[in-house]
């Protein structure tokens, strides 16, 4: 057996590494000390670990690494080692920029399992495989002829990966495979009838379960990568599938348009969706549980298209409602504003912002808090994102003109405390909120605006007066998402006056010497962004506020007022959490609107 002493060419060798082979090769560049080497060596292992790479036996013992004198020698370490040791680059396995139908054409999976090999670049004069066992060569002749001319690019990947990857993409190219050929090769998006055949899903048979496999894949998958919106998106030939991860939509995989129209016809069937139905839009609801047994809600919505339903899937994290204003970044005298504005007996607290920018999670966060044994929380929402127990929820049915304004004027009679209006999107709705807040009762709601004091304008525009809006408002929040930077690789770095000035105008805030930037880590799978949080602008409707709001004084003049008493706008917020090396300044100029004043 050939050990890896001397400065041997492993371009011309084909041979697989044993443990003894890793073993002699750690020591030989001072990784491991020769006691661990002998304990590792002379441990029998069990025959469960038989099939393990040596990689990942060495990993089991979690010696220290005698380079750097701290840690454990883990798999990815180990991994790297080896890569640099037989002189191949080191691949990282990121599925998100896998095309699983592309890498499983190349090999078949007993022949990918037998080498513990797998493809994950294909191009058009290369195919990049990845292995665990870098130097035994004794498939690529083999694959050579059935590639046609294409040059193999060997690279060096975690064991794990290969083996948990292998399973999972060629399990779903042969579902894919298998529904394809099971039901709606010529289903064209013009026949009714054969889009019909393809609802047929509440019988399942043995074609069946392949799309069965797809959906279940799809939300595992989606939950493994902290996904908040899985799209569905329908096109002539094939159809895309997409994920949300952090505010930013990654493609992850495509399938025939056929299988796209069973997979979607499967979700709507688990959702209690009408099937048949393809011609309107439709909601819909999903419950089911996450890799760690947790159960995840699920919001549904279709939309007809040229080419067949669009659906997206906005995934609600069941943790949401166990966090705190603070998690979320609210904190300071912000986090004081709010809640003294929540705190009051009768009123109205709006938020405001885009969709997509936190607002149901602060207001369900919000509630939670509020919603003690010695009060009735009752919502109306459209559609209910999340159940809680701890609430009243009631749905918009606007098949039985039951919209918010008669929602809320039915909850009056329910002796409520607190309610939760999901969006004030008409006159009636706002009317019916402020008559609500006139009569004792805490409203907090939703609105559609750039800026807090915005709201204001945004009310009057809809026709309700505003003296009632000087006596029922208690204060308007505003808010948006930004990424937070990767606690595992942020580096130091500066920021530039000019960018400064840009996040904390009209303020003069003194610039910090040192804010952090974005690394590449495996963690954050090199995007250097990892989770997002809450920057707020939080306007408390003071004496002073509202005298203005009553004489209908112009919006510019109540934001100045706002902010002379202490009102911070949203780059000024985020541009605290930039000096907290929490984000960045690009992330922060991204989603905040520059300044009206």
């Amino acid at each position: 057996m050939t050990t890896p002493r001397g400065k041997a060419d492993f371009s011309r060798v084909s041979q697989r590494i044993d443990l003894r082979w890793v073993l002699d090769g750690l020591l030989e560049d001072g990784r491991i000390s020769a006691e661990d080497a002998r304990l590792i060596g002379s441990v029998r292992h069990e025959r469960t670990d038989l099939a393990l790479n040596p990689l990942q036996l060495v990993a089991k013992h979690n010696v220290v690494d005698q380079q750097s004198g701290q840690g454990g020698l883990s798999l990815p370490v180990l991994t790297e080692w080896l890569a640099k040791k037989v002189g191949q680059r080191l691949f990282h396995i990121d599925p998100l920029k896998i095309n699983v139908a592309a890498i499983t054409e190349v090999m078949s999976f007993n022949f990918a399992e037998r080498h513990q090999i797998l493809a994950v670049e294909v191009r058009d004069r290369e195919v990049t495989i990845a292995s665990a066992q870098p130097l035994n060569r004794d498939w690529v002749s083999g694959l050579e002829q059935s590639l046609r001319g294409k040059t193999i690019v060997q690279v060096v990947a975690n064991p794990a990966d290969i083996h948990r990857y292998t399973l999972e993409f060629y399990n779903l190219a042969r579902s894919v495979r298998g529904a394809s050929g099971a039901g709606g090769q010529n289903a064209g998006v013009g026949n009714f009838e054969q889009l019909l055949q393809i609802g047929e899903l509440s019988n399942p048979d043995a074609n069946d379960q392949h799309v069965v496999k797809i959906v279940d894949w799809l939300l595992q998958y989606a939950f493994d990568q902290r996904t908040s919106d899985i799209h569905l998106e329908p096109r002539r030939e094939i159809g895309h599938v997409r994920f949300r991860i952090d505010g930013v939509l990654h493609d992850v995989y495509e399938m025939p348009a056929a299988v796209m129209a069973a997979v979607t016809s499967r979700i709507k069937i688990l959702g209690r969706m009408d099937v048949a139905e393809k011609r309107r839009p439709q909601d819909g609801r999903l419950k089911t549980k996450g890799a760690r047994g947790s159960e995840v809600e699920l919001r549904l919505s279709t939309l007809p298209t040229a080419f067949g339903e669009k659906m997206v899937m906005r995934i609600f994290d069941p943790e949401v409602l166990v966090r705190t204003p603070q998690e979320m970044g609210l904190t300071d005298e912000d986090y004081l504003r709010w809640q003294e504005m929540t705190g009051q007996p009768n009123g109205i607290v709006l938020v405001t912002g885009p969709t997509g920018s936190g607002k149901t999670t602060t207001l369900y966060s919000t509630l939670k808090q509020l919603a003690t044994r010695r009060v009735n929380v009752c919502t109306i929402e459209d559609p209910i994102e999340m159940v809680e127990p701890a609430f009243n929820q009631m749905q918009v049915v606007d098949a039985v003109q039951l919209g918010f304004a008669e929602g809320v004027r039915a909850l009056m009679r329910q002796d409520p405390d607190i309610i939760m209006i999901g969006e004030i999107r008409d006159v009636e709705t706002a009317q019916m909120a402020v008559q609500a807040a006139l009569t004792g009762h805490l409203v907090i709601s939703t609105l559609h605006t750039n800026d807090a004091p915005s709201a204001v304008t945004r009310l009057v525009d809809l026709g309700v007066q505003p003296y009632l809006l000087a006596a029922t408002v208690l204060g308007v929040m505003a808010q948006r998402l930004v990424r937070t930077l990767c606690p595992h690789c942020k580096q130091d770095s500066s920021v530039d006056s000019e960018t400064w000035a840009l996040l904390t105008a009209p303020w003069k805030v003194k610039k910090p010497e040192i804010i952090k930037q974005p690394g590449a880590c495996l963690a954050c799978r090199k995007t250097g962004y990892m989770g997002r949080m809450g920057i707020y602008e939080v306007m408390q409707l003071s004496h002073e506020i509202k005298d203005k709001i009553a004489r209908n004084a112009p919006i510019a003049e109540v934001r100045r007022l706002a902010m002379q008493e202490g009102m911070r706008n949203l780059r000024l917020s985020g541009a605290q959490k930039v000096a907290a090396g929490l984000t960045t300044p690009e992330e922060v100029l991204r989603v905040a609107p520059a300044p009206s004043v």
